[in-house]
C-alpha cells in the first residue's frame, strides 16, 4: 500500500490508511505482478526493490 505521505509499505491486514493493492498469496502471482508492473500502476508510484523482497518473504510465510 502507498501511505498518504508516499511511502510504500506491506499491509497484510489491510487496515492502514492509503492506497492499497491486493496480491494473492501465491509466488507466481507476485512474479507476474512484478513483471507486468501491475503494483506500480495500482499504487501510482515506483516501488523499491527491497519492498518486493519483503513481500516475497511475507508470501512465503503465508
Amino acid at each position: 500500500m502507498r501511505t498518504p505521505d508516499g511511502q510504500v509499505k506491506i499491509d497484510p491486514d489491510g487496515r492502514m490508511n492509503g492506497r492499497g493493492a491486493y496480491v494473492c498469496r501465491n509466488p507466481e502471482c507476485l512474479a507476474r505482478a512484478v513483471k507486468s508492473k501491475a503494483l506500480q500502476r495500482a499504487l501510482k508510484t515506483e516501488i523499491p526493490e527491497e519492498t518486493f523482497l519483503e513481500l516475497t518473504e511475507e508470501i512465503g510465510r503465508g
